[in-house]
């Protein structure tokens, strides 16, 4: 999970094994922007859209969910319809991800496709 405090970003790291209704209520507790759900073992398809789910329901549907691990490209498009904003699968490359988890915050970094240059002026 992150957070901003002052400009800078705090990681916050869950207790492995939560589920979802426990990632969400830290999520609101520590007010964060953006939750991270790691999937290795298959549940992606049901534990992730639940998380998002729950968030929704507390009336935080602006906290961004994206999801990494061992999921599978075509449950990509399952997870993007139940509204995960970023999904990095085996093989990402960080530094893209980074900038992507950047872009979905709206922090400092150009929309997709635009030079660095034309968003800084």
């Amino acid at each position: 999970m992150s957070t901003r405090t002052n400009w800078t970003r705090e990681e916050i790291a869950g207790p492995l094994f939560q589920t979802p209704p426990e990632a969400a209520a830290l999520a609101l507790e520590r007010e964060v922007d953006a939750v991270g759900a790691s999937s290795l073992a298959g549940g992606h398809k049901t534990l992730i859209p639940e998380l998002v789910e729950a968030l929704r329901a507390a009336g935080r549907a602006d906290i961004k969910v994206v999801a990494g691990g061992v999921i599978p490209p075509q449950d990509y498009q399952f997870l993007r319809d139940a509204r995960v904003q970023g999904i990095y699968g085996p093989g990402s490359n960080v530094v893209e991800c980074a900038a992507d988890l950047l872009r979905l915050l709206g922090r400092n970094m150009p929309p997709a496709g635009e030079d660095v240059r034309e968003a800084a002026e």
